[in-house]
Parts: C-alpha cells; structure tokens; sequence
C-alpha cells in the first residue's frame, strides 16, 4: 500500500461490515458498525464516500472511492445501512460481490444538498435503481399527512427492494433504459391530484434528471424551489455520484 493510500485511511472513518444482504437480482445491502455513528450529526439524504480500491494497487485513485446514500441509521447500535447495484459492472459493483462480513471499511460523511425538505404539501419522488434508498430514507422521514406520489422505474422487475421496514411505499415500472418521454406521459396524469404545495424529488440518470429538470421547469412553471434534483451517474462518465 502506498504512501497516499495510508494518508486516507488515516483521514477516513473506521467501520466494519456487520450484515451482508443479496435484496434483489443486482442489489446488496449492507450494514456497517463504526464508532463514528454515534456522535454524527446525520440528516436523511447524507451520504458516504466509501472506500473500495483501497489496497488495490492497480485501480486509479480517482477510482478507489464511490459516494452511496445513507438508507438507515441506527445511533444507538453505530450502525448504517448502504445499498449498492450491481448493474453497472463498476469497481464499486465488483467490491459489494466481494466483500465479506468482518471485512474493516474506510468512509467519510458527504453532507450534499439532496436532503429532506418537509415545507411541501405533496411529494413526487422519480427515480431510478440507484436513487431508491435514497428515495426511500427520504420518504421515512417525511410526516405522515404528507400526500407522496412516485415513479421509480427499472429495466427488470427483479430489480426492486423493499424499504428497511419491509414497506413497499413507492410505484415501481418497467421501462427502457433513458425514459424520460415515458416517465413525462405518467406524470401528466399524477400531478393533478396533487395537493397543495408541491416539491419534486429526481434522482439517478442525469439525461433524466436534465429532461424531467426542463419539464418541470419550463412546461409547468415550477419555481427552483419545489424541484430537487441528483444526478447518481452518467453512461457517459465514471465515478459520477
């Protein structure tokens, strides 16, 4: 291991791997313990930078740290949930295969700006497979009484996964990959029924998050404030968060 390598672990956050999951066709859960839980100051929608090249002497540095959402956070335990796809065949797909329980992993907290925002009436939440723990936490998290509508689509429907509790709160679809056209059909007949005060959440391919950003803004006249939007990745790019 080199001398760069040693400074980041050093300046990371120390866990260990708990629990392993295989959730669905190409997605893992796992759960990581680490002193440094506890005393976080965590607001759903952070993520982490994970390390996993480190001590892999042939994988660039740019490419040993992948940002993945936090889906549960547990302080009393010191424990977080991670969940990661596979589908994209990236170094961070072929670690979660490999990975082991026991294994120690390096991290550091990435605040962001996708976070949860209770001020709306009612919630649309789009997405992809790489947005739905993200999706999910955020969803936890809102009150009760919110009105919450969704679209998070997948190529496969073995794809999907439940929240951490089981639930099953958001509208799962079958479609190609890119589907923006598809996905604007849908909210056509959505966004009526929503009440009151409206904020949208759009998260995963950024051509989606870019398409659906122009509709909502250009075609309904929604103000910057009630769209939220994270682009997870780019077919055209590696190591987008």
């Amino acid at each position: 291991m080199g001398i760069v390598e040693t400074i980041i672990k050093k300046v990371l956050e120390k866990g260990t791997i708990i629990e392993k999951i295989k959730l669905s066709t190409s997605v893992y859960k796992i759960r990581i313990q680490s002193d440094a839980v506890a005393s976080y100051d965590f607001v759903p929608g952070h993520f982490i930078r994970l390390g996993v090249g480190i001590g892999q002497d042939e994988t660039s540095m740019k490419d040993k740290v992948r940002s993945y959402s936090v889906w549960d956070i547990n302080k009393q335990n010191n424990t977080i949930d991670v969940a990661i796809a596979t589908h994209s065949h990236g170094i961070g797909a072929k670690w979660i295969e490999n990975c082991n329980l026991n294994d120690t992993v390096h991290f550091k907290w990435k605040k962001g700006k996708f976070l949860i925002d209770d001020s709306a009436d009612s919630y649309l939440m789009i997405g992809d497979l790489s947005a739905l723990s993200h999706l999910y936490i955020i969803n936890r998290n809102l009150p009760d009484y919110k009105q919450v509508k969704s679209i998070i689509y997948s190529q496969n429907s073995t794809d999907f996964f439940a929240d951490v509790n089981g639930s099953n709160p958001f509208d799962f679809h079958v479609m190609s990959e890119n589907p923006s056209t598809e996905i604007i059909q849908k909210l056509n007949s959505i966004i009526p029924e929503m009440k009151g005060d409206t904020m949208v959440y759009i998260a995963g391919d950024s051509r989606v998050c870019i398409a659906l950003t122009n509709y909502f803004r250009k075609e309904l006249n929604w103000s910057t404030k009630q769209i939220k939007t994270k682009p997870f990745w780019n077919p055209d790019k590696k190591g987008l968060e």
